[in-house]
């Protein structure tokens, strides 16, 4: 037998099970869930396969970004309603779920289309500004995580990341959680409330929710540098490691 076939042959024999199975447990895979902390993974999927340890990092740490993007907007709409009000939305619901399908989208807010990410971010910011603050902030915010990343929430072998884009988005989201908190419009009162009526200072969920994002784009940014490591170290290990093909 030639080394060609005795090759394919000895990859059939551990590929073929292991496709079968993956359909099998990804037909009744559920995601991961930890009832103590909330802790959440993705059910099995075909397209993981494709897809390296860093990549799903990577991935659930986008999907987790985008949570926390999306608990931030309803906070801000819950504590000032007449955003969304002034939208025409009947609730805090229908304005959470055209946030949500404008990012979908990349469709900014109407009165800011032809901008784009840390354009936004900075409108959104502006006490001059006179539009749906809320809905342009975290839109911005969305975009520019997104752009930072190649404009992908999945991420595969093939998918190339910037480290120093990553960073740079962490630290665009300290600013803007900064001039969120100090930024004045012209009577002196803060451009959005991050607490309730009554309380003399800010909701500290907000700058939780803030510093999970930044953490996570940090890590990600630090990961980039040592997964380019990684894959080097990999190979050395695979050339040490390496498994003559079976010849009977």
């Amino acid at each position: 037998m030639t080394f060609k076939r005795q090759l394919q042959k000895e990859v059939k024999k551990r590929i073929v099970p292991l496709m079968l199975g993956v359909l099998l447990v990804s037909g009744c895979a559920q995601p991961v869930v930890s009832e103590d902390n909330g802790i959440q993974g993705e059910a099995l999927s075909m397209d993981q396969l494709a897809q390296t340890d860093f990549n799903r990092t990577a991935t659930i740490a986008m999907r987790d970004n985008f949570s926390s993007l999306y608990q931030l907007q309803e906070k801000l709409y819950k504590r000032n309603p007449h955003y969304w009000r002034a939208a025409g939305f009947t609730d805090v619901a229908q304005a959470l779920q055209a946030g949500r399908d404008a990012i979908a989208q990349r469709q900014p807010p109407a009165d800011l289309v032809g901008l784009q990410d840390i354009e936004i971010l900075s409108v959104a910011l502006d006490p001059a500004y006179s539009g749906d603050r809320i809905a342009a902030f975290i839109y911005g915010m969305a975009d520019m995580i997104l752009t930072a990343h190649n404009d992908k929430q999945r991420f595969y072998i093939k998918d190339v990341l910037s480290a120093d884009h990553i960073y740079n988005a962490a630290r665009n989201i300290e600013i803007a959680a900064w001039l969120l908190r100090s930024r004045k419009n012209s009577l002196g009162q803060p451009l959005l409330l991050t607490h309730q009526p009554g309380q003399a200072s800010a909701n500290l969920s907000f700058e939780r929710e803030f510093g999970k994002i930044i953490g996570r784009l940090d890590l990600i940014a630090n990961l980039l540098d040592e997964n380019l490591r990684r894959v080097g170290i990999g190979y050395l290990q695979g050339l040490m490691l390496f498994s003559f093909l079976p010849v009977r």
